[in-house]
């Protein structure tokens, strides 16, 4: 696709991951103290994007990172996620839940999708939501850009989705782990800021 080609109705601002949970002080991450400036400086980055997307027609997915309780609450957590994050509890990331949801600066979504792995392709509705939407480019941003953004690029690219790395509406725990991954998705989709990518919407 070329910009002169740019469709707002067929594209979608994909936030990936942006939930209470991740960066709210009073969610899961925060009363652990587990956070970047970084991270935290993304909805205000990502939020003016929003609102144009919004006007021109085009679409706000988010999706959302799941913990999915198991018997008697108590969340079903993989091996890895369990080692790097031994915080993790009852209630944290429960869907339905305030930890779940988009944080508000970026509310409200279009479509929500739960997912419960880095990709959200990974054993979600995504794929079909999409395309009833009729969407077939996807702007990407959220967290983190070495897991969830990237997992989700790839699979959106191998599904034949014309994917764009927003890389100033991404980050990582690191800034140097954020810039290595943004370079490694340049084989799999463009990458461009959230100030060409709102320009685009308001040329439409």
């Amino acid at each position: 696709m070329t910009d002169s080609q740019f469709d707002p109705a067929s594209t979608a601002v994909l936030i990936v991951d942006l939930q209470n949970d991740f960066l709210h002080p009073e969610g899961a991450y925060g009363r652990s103290g587990t956070g970047s400036s970084e991270i935290a400086a993304l909805p205000g980055r990502i939020a003016p994007l929003l609102e144009t997307v919004r006007q021109a027609g085009g679409w706000v997915v988010s999706t959302q990172f799941t913990l999915v309780p198991g018997r008697d609450g108590a969340p079903f957590i993989s091996p890895h996620l369990k080692k790097l994050r031994p915080f993790l509890t009852h209630g944290d990331f429960t869907p339905g839940g305030w930890g779940h949801s988009l944080v508000d600066e970026l509310q409200p979504a279009d479509m929500t999708v739960e997912k419960v792995a880095y990709s959200a392709f990974y054993q979600t509705r995504m794929e079909f939501v999409l395309s009833r939407a009729g969407i077939r480019t996807l702007m990407v941003c959220g967290i983190v850009t070495n897991g969830g953004v990237a997992s989700t690029v790839r699979d959106a690219h191998v599904r034949d989705f014309d994917t764009i790395t927003l890389h100033d509406g991404c980050a990582a725990f690191s800034v140097e782990t954020h810039e290595t991954a943004i370079k490694a998705l340049s084989s799999v989709g463009r990458s461009m800021s959230v100030a060409e990518a709102q320009a685009l919407f308001v040329g439409s």
